[in-house]
């Protein structure tokens, strides 16, 4: 069995999927069928357009890597002023500004810094190129436009810089960012001028129109075939899953008919051994099978459809202890669970098992690299709530964490084992805790443990009552 390896021609069909969908949709729709609400709305394309623009996340920076914003950021610093010069000597349009123009250079400074330019997975980092983007690109060109008479030079301008918007963000952003900062930077031009502008040619408008939907449907055809591609990825990884079940299966039967071997002659010399060996094989099998489901369900990093269960904390946090697969009776104990006062949460309660899973293990393996047993206490799970936000917070007594590594910790395929993790269990925390409107931080240092906090907004419902402190 071997990953299918990708050929031009059905790159070419992924890259048009679509443009067919789309004719495929009309032309069903409305040349051929008469037109009714619900056939709109439960059409296989209509659910697809309707999940990509609802349910998708977003991809605020696209490619995202340190370098991608680096240069980003120098070519926008050293871009402007040699437009400045171009436009003001080389080839004079009707109205150029240095101070907006060296504005603008300098906020591709702001993507060099190390902080930034280091964790482009950040939120903090993704809300600052989102808002670099919107002012330099759609709202500074709108009004440039406007303030040089709608002329063509700046009509090709703003139409170029309307498709590199869609190049470097999520479509949905481009395509809202790019509507009102038209509104926007024309409406400012109107402000700031001294004297009536001239009438923006509908000719123009055509034009303008006609490259922000190339532009729309490019990036939803990019954002679709990213969507295949992850959808290929995880059919694969399914097909290897199940062929791996397959013996551990057989390894579940071979333990159970150990463990029925030694009940029926529990006075034979190795009947004890029997059932120690059973007990292991059952432990073996269900640790491979919590591993194959949590690896899966990282796989699904981005595609994860927001749910609108309703979670106790408390609950969730006890029925996670319970099926974690712990290794010895020395992990299981080392474990702490204080439920200070139980609150409710809207979300996912299959992905937040997946996450309080994700973090025990990290726990866990960090206990492991400080070499010494664990004891009682080592590794603890706190639930609480105040006013209107609830908290879940992991914390253990390892090897810790460094600061630069804190950085980057949540961003996908970074990983602080690099000699066998993935890089893609944090970042599925993350996605998951943010579909859920809360937020996942930690708190760490070398050689003192780490603290992972989950903070959720709490649900109006009834409190369960403190349980206080107590041992998994």
């Amino acid at each position: 069995m071997g990953v299918p390896c990708e050929n031009p021609d059905n790159t070419i069909e992924q890259r048009a999927v679509t443009f067919d969908l789309l004719t495929s949709f009309f032309a069903e729709m409305y040349l051929i069928k008469p037109l009714s609400w619900t056939r709109l709305r439960d059409h296989a394309t209509a659910r697809q357009l309707r999940h990509e623009v609802l349910n998708a996340p977003l991809d605020s920076i696209l490619h995202p890597s340190q370098m991608r914003l680096k240069w980003l950021g120098a070519f926008t610093l050293i871009g402007h002023p040699l437009f400045y010069w171009i436009w003001h000597v080389w080839l004079p349009q009707p109205y150029e500004n240095l101070p907006a123009r060296c504005s603008m250079g300098l906020l591709g400074t702001l993507l060099m810094l190390g902080p930034i330019a280091n964790a482009p997975a950040r939120a903090r980092t993704q809300h600052l190129f989102n808002a670099i983007c919107f002012v330099q690109l759609p709202l500074f060109f709108s009004w440039m436009y406007a303030m040089n008479g709608h002329n063509a030079v700046w009509l090709a301008s703003l139409a170029t810089v309307t498709l590199i918007y869609y190049h470097l963000t999520d479509w949905r952003i481009a395509a809202t960012g790019s509507f009102a900062g038209f509104l926007l930077g024309t409406s400012l031009a109107g402000a700031m001028s001294a004297s009536p502008l001239p009438a923006q040619p509908q000719s123009h408008l055509v034009t303008l129109g006609f490259a922000w939907v190339a532009g729309l449907l490019l990036g939803f055809s990019g954002a679709n075939l990213r969507r295949e591609r992850l959808g290929h990825s995880l059919a694969t990884i399914g097909i290897m899953a199940h062929e791996l079940r397959t013996p551990l299966s057989t390894a579940a039967l071979i333990a159970d008919a150990l463990l029925m071997e030694s009940s029926r002659f529990p006075d034979a010399p190795r009947a004890g051994q029997l059932a120690k060996l059973g007990q292991r094989l059952h432990t073996l099998a269900r640790s491979m099978n919590h591993h194959i489901d949590l690896q899966i369900s990282n796989a699904r990093l981005l595609q994860l459809p927001p749910y609108r269960d309703r979670i106790s904390a408390g609950e969730l946090v006890s029925e996670a202890i319970a099926a974690y697969p712990f290794r010895t009776s020395r992990e299981r104990d080392c474990l702490a669970l204080v439920i200070h006062n139980d609150f409710w949460f809207q979300g996912s309660k299959t992905q937040f098992l997946r996450v309080l899973d994700n973090l025990v293990h990290n726990a866990l393996r960090a206990l492991q690299a400080a070499g010494a047993m664990p004891h009682p206490g080592d590794l603890r799970i706190e639930v609480g709530s105040r006013g209107r936000e609830g908290r879940i917070t992991v914390s253990d007594r390892g090897i810790g964490i460094s600061p630069a590594m804190q950085l980057r910790i949540f961003e996908p395929f970074f990983s602080t084992d690099r000699g066998a993790g993935h890089g893609l269990g944090l970042a599925f925390c993350k996605q998951v805790v943010l579909a859920a409107h809360g937020t996942i931080r930690v708190k760490s240092e070398p050689a003192a443990g780490a603290i992972f906090t989950i903070a959720l907004p709490v649900e109006a419902g009834e409190a369960l009552p403190p349980e206080g402190e107590k041992t998994a």
